[in-house]
């Protein structure tokens, strides 16, 4: 790594800030047995009374051992927006730092620097969807921050090249985010077992996708215990509401995980073979998430011959590099027959 130094790329605010002290964070034994007059919570139990763990300790708990990762290298989220967005707000200067994102990508990246008044330099994958990493370093300067990589890739469904992300982590003096929602669709391992290695990575991961866990929205965020520690001081104190909690934690304990990804994994394969016989569909990506990007002759025609049959896929066409794409969900074997059935007929 070279010269990097996580201090200089904190905001001078919120480097000097004073955060927030909840009241339970003052007061954090939390037990049924005590008198708890100190947060102006209504006495009457209902089950969600008072207010939730700020810093979700049993979830984080859970998420440690299943990852083998530190405790204190965990920020949990209201959904990955919220992470991502409290990166945003930790280390760009509103109207003065920018970041690079990667296009076709997931675009709430750009949102979130409009949002926080950030330059977002867009640099376009290569046409088999990957970094093209001279073009990123081309557009570095001394005020890039971040650097955005999602793989596997939302909207394309590509993994990125493992030599191309180490490139960036070694020699990008900023923060490198890995977005990985579909991290557990994935033939690639998680970069999780390089946080140790490379003080700025960061890894966002979600409940939303491989976990069926998209209403409760929660979302992981993953670095060095310098990054969390920063991330807290401006993280709203209860973000995350003691149903959700409760719930998330209930659903990791089950082991309904491997069986589900497994069977999307097969219905994806299953996809891709029925879709090779459709002679107006003309490309079908490589896929490493829980969606296949195909490209037609008439997107928008197609869009809308399946919305008159009742079935919803995303035309992706407005994005980079994606002209005439659709991307599809994998649903269950029922969903999938039908939409495939539906495929062949119009």
């Amino acid at each position: 790594m070279n010269n990097f130094n996580i201090n200089n790329l904190v905001r001078e605010n919120i480097k000097n800030m004073q955060s927030y002290s909840s009241a339970r964070d003052e007061f954090k034994d939390f037990t049924h047995n005590m008198v708890y007059l100190d947060a102006n919570e209504n006495p009457f139990s209902n089950g969600i009374n008072r207010y939730p763990d700020p810093q979700q300790k049993k979830l984080k708990g859970f998420l440690s051992q299943q990852n083998k990762i530190n405790e204190n290298q965990i920020l949990i989220g209201n959904g990955s927006d919220e992470v991502l967005d409290l990166v945003f707000r930790a280390f760009c200067e509103p109207n003065v730092d920018n970041v690079i994102t990667l296009p076709p990508t997931y675009g709430m990246y750009g949102v979130l620097a409009n949002i926080n008044a950030i330059e977002n330099k867009e640099v376009l994958l290569s046409t088999d969807f990957q970094p093209k990493i001279d073009d990123i370093v081309k557009n570095i300067n001394a005020n890039t921050k971040i650097i955005f990589l999602c793989s596997p890739n939302n909207p394309t469904g590509n993994s990125f090249d493992d030599q191309a992300v180490l490139s960036l982590l070694k020699n990008f003096n900023g923060l490198v985010v890995i977005d990985e929602a579909y991290i557990d669709f994935s033939k690639n391992a998680s970069w999780l077992q390089e946080i140790n290695d490379y003080p700025n990575l960061v890894i966002t991961q979600t409940l939303s996708k491989a976990y069926a866990m998209a209403g409760l929205r929660v979302g992981i965020l993953y670095a060095s215990t310098e990054i969390i520690s920063i991330l807290n001081k401006i993280k709203p104190p209860y973000n995350i509401n003691n149903l959700s909690q409760e719930a998330a934690l209930k659903k990791l304990e089950q082991t309904t995980l491997d069986f589900q990804v497994k069977k999307i994994i097969s219905e994806r394969k299953k996809m891709v073979e029925s879709l090779v016989s459709i002679p107006y569909i003309e490309k079908i990506y490589p896929s490493d998430a829980n969606f296949i990007l195909i490209k037609v002759d008439d997107a928008n025609k197609r869009y809308n011959q399946l919305i008159e049959k009742g079935i919803v896929i995303r035309n992706r066409s407005n994005q980079a590099l994606c002209e005439n794409c659709l991307r599809i969900t994998i649903g269950t074997k029922e969903e999938n027959e039908k939409l495939i059935t539906v495929l062949k007929l119009v």
